[in-house]
């Protein structure tokens, strides 16, 4: 960004030492706390990406990754709460413009839930009846609607056809949550599984995963899933740069049993030290190159051309893998140090190797961008 910072930004990082504070509060809860939640929603992050003519603030992809990679700096599950309350509402720019404007009559709503196609969409008159169990739903205990993605309608029996997943939206009332997310890292996402039980959903509720947005900004020539795994990076670099700040932090006073020279003083320290700021320092840079080269061919053309959504997950699943590595440097460097509770190391340690399991940083998205880059035949469903 340029210039003066944004209302969000500015809120972003006056968060940061309440966020810290709080830290181990969120991840014993497994949750956001809704105090927390609504200051989010009053500070605008979960309007970024919601169309500016349904009263969102449809803000550019760097600003708003840069808005997630403040937050994680300060505390990673809070970072991840904000950005599926941002990603989740852009699908209302793919909805008819009633349907959004029911959705987001509220500046304050939150939009939670899971693409994975994991439901069932059968044909009813004027719309679905959904039946499913999705995992990974972030956020969703402070959510008003909920995101549910559903097989292709061949797979399922719905007479209507559709080659594509969707994703129907319902209100929040109508889902089963589902006390399953006990885990190692980003304990506080609150990303429990979900359920749906035969509920009916009408048709203008109902979109296909991919299909051409209503509203035709640049913004929204962002896939979701683009804009959902850009976001992983940004929360990744987040919590390297926290980790190499802790680090700092601890090597300036800790002497090493056996030693009688501080940690910073130690060539081991300072060698690792700097490899962790080169690596996420580039990294870095590759990511955002990327967002404003994408950035430029959206506001120019409308379009993200293939090249450029590539470049986007390489560059995103390199920050996610190149900020774990860093985070592992000054785990290690810590010493015992970073094996209590105490210490926000091990908390930022635990949280980005939870991250990298994302499907959408996984090694496997390296095979995809490795094919286009040796111009195979790819399947580009998921880019």
């Amino acid at each position: 960004m340029s210039g003066a910072e944004s209302e969000p930004m500015q809120a972003a990082r006056a968060l940061g030492p309440e966020l810290r504070a709080r830290a181990e509060e969120i991840e014993a809860a497994r949750r956001l706390p809704r105090d927390l939640s609504d200051r989010f929603a009053a500070a605008g992050f979960y309007r970024l990406f919601v169309p500016e003519t349904y009263g969102g603030l449809e803000r550019a992809p760097r600003e708003a990754m840069e808005i997630f990679e403040v937050l994680a700096r300060a505390d990673g599950a809070s970072a991840w709460c904000a950005f599926i309350g941002a990603t989740s509402a852009s699908v209302l720019a793919s909805m008819p413009a009633a349907t959004a404007r029911e959705v987001f009559h509220e500046p304050t709503t939150l939009v939670c839930g899971a693409v994975a196609p994991r439901g069932r969409a059968l044909a009813a008159e004027g719309g679905v009846r959904v039946t499913g169990q999705w995992a990974w739903g972030s956020g969703i205990a402070n959510a008003d609607w909920v995101l549910a993605g559903c097989a292709p309608d061949e797979a399922t029996g719905d007479a209507r056809g559709a080659s594509r997943p969707r994703l129907v939206l319902v209100p929040a009332a109508q889902v089963e949550i589902l006390d399953t997310w006990h885990v190692s890292g980003l304990a506080g996402t609150g990303s429990t599984d979900f359920a749906l039980h035969d509920v009916f959903v009408p048709d203008p509720y109902v979109v296909d995963l991919g299909a051409p947005p209503v509203v035709e900004r640049p913004l929204y020539a962002f896939p979701q899933l683009a804009l959902l795994g850009l976001s992983l990076g940004a929360i990744a670099l987040g919590l390297a740069r926290a980790a190499i700040d802790e680090l700092i932090a601890l090597a300036g006073g800790k002497t090493p049993q056996g030693s009688t020279r501080p940690l910073a003083a130690r060539a081991h320290t300072q060698s690792e030290v700097a490899l962790a700021e080169a690596g996420v320092r580039a990294a870095r840079a590759f990511y955002f190159e990327a967002i404003d080269a994408a950035w430029t061919e959206a506001r120019t053309h409308g379009v993200i051309p293939v090249a450029h959504r590539r470049d986007l997950r390489l560059a995103t699943t390199h920050a996610a893998r190149a900020s774990a590595a860093a985070v592992d440097r000054m785990y290690d460097v810590a010493g015992g140090s970073s094996v209590y509770l105490r210490s926000p190391l091990q908390r930022h340690f635990r949280d980005v190797h939870v991250l990298t399991q994302h499907m959408m940083v996984a090694p496997p998205t390296l095979e995809l961008t490795g094919r286009l880059l040796l111009g195979l035949e790819t399947d580009l469903s998921t880019l």
